[in-house]
């Protein structure tokens, strides 16, 4: 199911194949406004390596109990040819221009994160 012009609803299930809740369907809806945004801006395809975990997968991938991407509220950024860094400036300053939703920006070595949670929240583990 296409949910924009450049993402699908495929894209944001959980990588371990159980179902999406509709209240999460109803989160991605929201997320993939700004991820059409960013993607625009940034004018090269977007890979989204996580975005809805079920409670269990979340676990065995490591991520915290509070985790956006228990919500579908957050994905994982990879793009070809940009440093994440890059990626992360970009949303950053799409947040914070109100051009997308407040929220989540979390740097990596290998991909950025992404989160709509309403409220700032900035982590950097390039260096981990």
């Amino acid at each position: 199911m296409k949910l924009t012009n450049n993402f699908s609803l495929k894209e944001f299930e959980c990588n371990c194949g159980c179902s999406m809740p509709g209240f999460v369907k109803d989160n991605v809806l929201t997320l993939v406004e700004d991820l059409q945004i960013i993607r625009e801006k940034i004018d090269k395809p977007i890979k989204i390596t996580n975005a809805y975990r079920c409670k269990s997968h979340n676990a065995k991938v490591g991520g915290t109990k509070n985790s956006q991407h228990l919500l579908g509220k957050a994905a994982d950024l990879q793009v070809k040819d940009v440093k994440p860094k890059e990626v992360a400036d970009l949303v950053e300053s799409l947040m914070k221009s109100e051009l997308i939703n407040k929220g989540g920006v979390g740097r990596y070595s290998s991909f950025t994160h992404v989160d709509i949670r309403g409220t700032d929240a900035r982590w950097d583990f390039t260096n981990k």
